[in-house]
């Protein structure tokens, strides 16, 4: 049936053939884990995830995203592919009963990064470093470091290299409102500029 419109006639529309087309995907960007240091000497803790075309845009995405409004003194992002997990256990069960001993062999030494899951319901806190040549390793390796009389319930492995994380100037932005007055809005006294703009605008 042909539209009585004269404009889309002239577009040359054809009707519905009956045939079905797939929907094109959206061009989403990936997905990064997004750690954050509440204060100086207290492990990295987990704070949820931002999306982002890359590492560094991720960075500046987590900066306004978990560090605008609350303490922090650090943060760093890796790429959720990035991140290996274990299974999860249950009650008084760690997950450390089920690292197994056989691993591949083959690879240079690299470091690797461990968060653990010590409450469900909570976030995965830093709890240190191994080196080792593939991740099955570094999880073996980590078994007698890490593990305590507390269960495990869940573990996550990272590459040093795969994380991107604070520098020393970023620190500079986290010091405390006290010490950066520019984060406090007081300290910009727009009651008191209102007021000589009036005055300079009454006379």
């Amino acid at each position: 049936m042909e539209s009585l419109d004269p404009r889309v006639n002239r577009l040359n529309i054809k009707g519905f053939q009956g045939d079905l087309t797939r929907k094109v995907p959206l061009d989403q960007f990936g997905t990064f884990e997004v750690f954050v240091q509440e204060k100086e000497n207290k492990p990295y803790q987990h704070e949820g995830i931002v999306h982002a075309p890359n590492k560094e845009m991720a960075f500046l995405f987590a900066k306004e995203q978990f560090s605008r409004r609350s303490t922090c003194t650090g943060l760093f992002v890796v790429e959720t592919r990035n991140v290996f997990v274990t299974e999860f256990t249950e009650a008084e069960d760690t997950i450390y009963n089920y690292v197994s001993d056989e691993y591949p062999k083959k690879g240079d030494k690299e470091e690797y990064e461990f968060f653990h899951l010590m409450k469900r319901g909570k976030q995965h806190q830093h709890v240190g470093s191994i080196e080792a040549r593939n991740p099955q390793e570094a999880l073996a390796l980590a078994k007698p470091a890490f593990i305590n009389e507390k269960p495990v319930f869940n573990a996550w492995v990272i590459k040093t290299s795969d994380i991107l994380f604070t520098s020393e100037e970023d620190k500079n932005i986290w010091d405390t409102l006290p010490d950066k007055k520019f984060r406090d809005a007081s300290d910009y006294k727009a009651s008191d500029k209102i007021k000589a703009f009036k005055e300079r605008n009454a006379s």
